[in-house]
This record gives structure tokens, C-alpha cells and sequence, in this order.
């Protein structure tokens, strides 16, 4: 992977007011991957919009990381269960023409 599609954590840091603490517990925890490049802490460009949403729960609605990792599990199943009944409707679409 390309090194601009990492963001450092300490920017990260900076601009939304937290402590690397909490995101290295974002880590610990499962939530979050971070990428270590020469010394440095990275977490790819992809997981911002994912960590957005774990730091509105925890700093807006006062969710701690243990209910953090429910929500996102909860949100997660939500998702597989959305995909997996539009995909159920698709098939029987299908039968439905015959």
C-alpha cells in the first residue's frame, strides 16, 4: 500500500481533540487497525469515516468502549442482514417473472 493513504495518528490526535490512549484502545479492542511504518503510528485513510463514528459515540453520547464494540458489532450485523435481505428479494425477483 501507498504511504498517502495512511494518516498519522498524532494528526489524528490533534484535529479531533483525543489522546493516543484512546485510540491505541481502539486497537487493543478490535476496532480500529493501526499500521506502524519506521516507529510511526498510521491508520488507513479507509477506517477514518469508522473511527468517526466510534468518537461521535464516545464523546456526543458518552458511550464507553465497551458499548462502542456493541454498537459497531450491532451496526455491523444490521449490515449483513440488510445485504443478505436484498440479496433474498433479488432471487425472488427472479422466481416471481417466471
Amino acid at each position: 500500500m501507498k504511504e498517502e493513504q495512511f494518516i498519522p495518528v498524532t494528526l489524528l490526535c490533534s484535529q479531533y481533540s483525543v489522546e493516543f490512549s484512546f485510540i491505541d484502545e481502539l486497537q487493543n479492542i478490535g476496532l480500529i487497525e493501526i499500521e506502524i511504518i519506521e516507529q510511526d503510528h498510521f491508520i488507513h485513510a479507509d477506517q477514518l469515516a469508522h473511527l468517526e463514528k466510534i468518537m461521535r459515540l464516545h464523546q456526543e453520547l458518552k458511550v464507553n468502549l465497551e458499548g462502542i464494540d456493541v454498537v459497531m458489532n450491532l451496526l455491523e450485523k444490521e449490515n449483513q442482514l440488510r445485504l443478505e435481505l436484498n440479496d433474498l428479494k433479488n432471487r425472488l425477483r427472479l422466481y416471481e417473472r417466471d
